[in-house]
């Protein structure tokens, strides 16, 4: 039986409800408040809070705003929200290099950047033996 309009309009309610306990838990777990996320993001306080509790369908852009104030990959959130489907593995790394707190914010987007620069480069060479003996 296809799924009816109520049954899609829980599903949003459900995954709007999902995204906010995610960012919800994502601040708490860097130890911000709801104020100071609101301002890293650029964003009101009552709006974030209502993103939270799952009241507000927010854009990509304040996704992004959200994503750059937690120190995570906009990625995360944008699958979250059902904007992207899900990847492989590949962002799972983005993010732990943007949560790493040994690192400042230039060399995780440096190496944010290296990491994909290479992903964009995924063609192989045809003949290339890259094997520790040639290397030697």
């Amino acid at each position: 039986m296809p799924p009816t309009p109520a049954d899609a309009a829980d599903a949003v309610e459900s995954r709007l409800r999902d995204l906010g306990e995610f960012i919800r838990e994502q601040r708490r777990r860097d130890r911000l408040s709801l104020r100071k996320l609101s301002e890293l993001a650029g964003i009101s306080n009552p709006y974030l809070s209502q993103i939270e509790r799952g009241l507000r369908k927010p854009s990509a852009e304040i996704l992004q705003a959200i994503a750059k104030g937690l120190r995570i990959s906009a990625e995360t959130l944008y699958v979250r929200a059902g904007i992207l489907d899900e990847r492989e593995q590949d962002e799972d790394l983005v993010s732990r290099i943007l949560a790493d707190p040994t690192i400042n914010e230039r060399q995780k987007q440096a190496l944010v950047d290296v990491y994909r620069s290479f992903q964009q480069d995924r063609e192989p060479v045809v003949g290339a033996d890259v094997s520790a003996d040639s290397i030697a």
